[in-house]
């Protein structure tokens, strides 16, 4: 008869060796727990972000990117803050200025600055008392600021006037070199369809390619006066400009039409007196026997305006 033979060996049990590692983890586990929940005093460090950098500076050299901190605080939030260290803030508006540096007072800001970490004031000191950031001094320029909004009126309305920016024009800060270059600044492309009230808003600047250059401002506003149109039109006598002594000269026609569009509130207003229309026989040469009429005066509520005729014949005749 064969006796089966255990090969782990004889002084093995599954049963105990799943209790042993059961239990050594928990310990494990029990111990970890009460050493982390200890308060331990350790040095952290905390990447900054700086916000509010002024328009008129660019920061050079080794800018500060830590913040170094001693902190008296339990194991677990030692420990997590060093694995998922967060972000401080340090608003550069609130540094004062030095030579050629600008100086933040740690001390001075320690309720605000801990105030974003959850962190006891009394159980924490800064490294260092404060942050210094050298600078140099940007070139500033006023530039204007042009519009690139497309607008489309629905039919019988018009703009009153040109499309208003506000402001019309803005001051930019970075390297010289740059803004020498520069005279305007474009908004965003931007379309308006079937226009027929006044239009207000705001729109971005456009700031592609001007990596370098801040903006005292990133976006403008815009108004557009609306206001229904109609179209109306006046004969014109053509008036015959710079023609010699003794030399007599006929035209054909003698009288166009104006076509125009105006408010109906002003279209009372307008009559043939408010236009003239001229040709200037200088203009004689090499010009086969024809002269270009132009519109010489026009009153400033009318927009839209054309001729039924631009091509006025002239004879000479001895």
């Amino acid at each position: 008869m064969k006796t089966k033979v255990n090969k782990s060996g004889p002084w093995i049990k599954r049963g105990p060796l799943k209790t042993f590692l059961f239990f050594l983890g928990f310990s494990a586990i029990i111990w970890v727990t009460v050493q982390f929940s200890k308060e331990y005093t350790e040095a952290i460090e905390l990447p900054i972000l700086y916000i509010n950098i002024p328009k008129d500076k660019i920061l050079i050299g080794d800018t500060p990117k830590t913040l170094d901190l001693r902190v008296k605080e339990r194991g677990f939030n030692i420990a997590w803050n060093r694995v998922f260290p967060p972000t401080v803030t340090i608003d550069l508006s609130d540094a004062t200025e030095l030579d050629s540096s600008l100086i933040y007072d740690l001390e001075f800001q320690k309720t605000a600055l801990l105030s974003q970490l959850n962190l006891e004031e009394e159980k924490v000191n800064f490294l260092q008392k404060n942050i210094k950031i050298n600078f140099e001094q940007r070139a500033v320029k006023k530039v204007a600021v042009l519009s690139s909004i497309d607008l489309s009126f629905a039919v019988g309305y018009s703009a009153l006037e040109e499309i208003k920016l506000q402001p019309d024009s803005i001051m930019l800060s970075g390297p010289a070199t740059i803004l020498d270059t520069l005279s305007e600044i474009k908004t965003n492309s931007l379309k308006i369809n079937n226009i027929s009230n006044d239009v207000k808003g705001k729109v971005k600047l456009n700031t592609s390619n001007l990596e370098e250059v801040s903006l005292y401002q990133n976006e403008v506003s815009y108004s557009v006066r609306t206001e229904k149109f109609t179209e109306g039109k006046v004969e014109i006598p053509i008036r015959l400009l710079n023609v010699p002594e003794g030399t007599n000269v006929v035209i054909f026609p003698k009288e166009v039409v104006i076509f125009y569009q105006v408010s109906l509130n002003d279209f009372e207003k307008i009559d043939s007196s408010s236009f003239e229309v001229a040709v200037d026989f200088k203009n004689a040469h090499n010009s086969d026997g024809f002269l270009i009429a132009e519109i010489t005066q026009k009153p400033e509520q009318v927009n839209n305006i054309r001729l039924n005729e631009k091509k006025i014949q002239f004879v000479i005749k001895r």
